[in-house]
């Protein structure tokens, strides 16, 4: 059976360390969030503020992996918990001093999970020991946010660098905000857009118009 892997990636892109479970996590739960802002514009009489598309927040992977050293999972492993929890701290906690800053990591397992992130938290919860004390069971919670190089980044962005000037045709279903987010990365520039278009309201603009994007300053 395949077993999820974690594997913690330098600077260069190169493999440093790789973690494989004993044991597969039940379940993962894979979070995705939009931020929205409500402060868009309002027309005299609006009842409730104007919610607009802020932006994309960060990916988020969640789940729990179980450590046992008792035998009776029937796994093969000779590690003891210790070891196993040194092993996943080293890949996904450690400091990185060259780097000043842990590792990002890539988590994989099978067809269904392929995500490159960071970890921002670690709870290990210990139920079992044995007469000295040490650890025979240990259930590990673990987070990680996304992750993206600079270069990944950058490819994301393509052509809509902030940097540029910009005319766009505004087609019918746009919003000033929402073009203002993929030009910018930021949809509260709006209002600045707008003024510059000479434009008499934000959200009533004619499918076809010219709308012009100055570079940030």
């Amino acid at each position: 059976m395949e077993k999820i892997t974690i594997k913690s990636i330098t600077s260069k892109g190169t493999v440093a360390q790789t973690f494989s479970a004993t044991l597969n996590p039940n379940s993962i739960k894979h979070n995705f969030g939009i931020s929205y802002t409500d402060k868009g514009p309002q027309q005299q009489g609006d009842i409730s503020p104007t919610t607009v598309f802020k932006g994309y927040e960060s990916e988020k992977l969640d789940f729990e992996l179980l450590f046992d050293g008792t035998g009776v999972t029937g796994s093969t492993s000779t590690n003891t918990v210790q070891k196993q929890l040194a092993t996943l701290k080293k890949v996904t906690y450690a400091y990185n001093g060259e780097q000043h800053e842990p590792n990002p990591v890539v988590i994989a397992w099978g067809s269904s999970v392929n995500f490159q992130g960071r970890l921002t938290a670690i709870s290990i919860n210990y139920s079992l020991f044995d007469s000295s004390g040490n650890p025979l069971r240990a259930t590990v919670s673990l987070s990680f946010a996304k992750y993206l190089t600079q270069q990944e980044k950058s490819a994301l962005k393509k052509q809509s660098s902030p940097d540029l000037t910009h005319i766009i045709e505004f087609k019918a279903g746009d919003t000033l905000p929402m073009l203002c987010h993929k030009i910018y990365n930021d949809s509260s520039y709006y209002i600045e857009v707008a003024r510059a278009n000479n434009l008499v309201s934000a959200r009533q603009i004619t499918p076809g118009t010219k709308i012009y994007f100055p570079p940030l300053i």
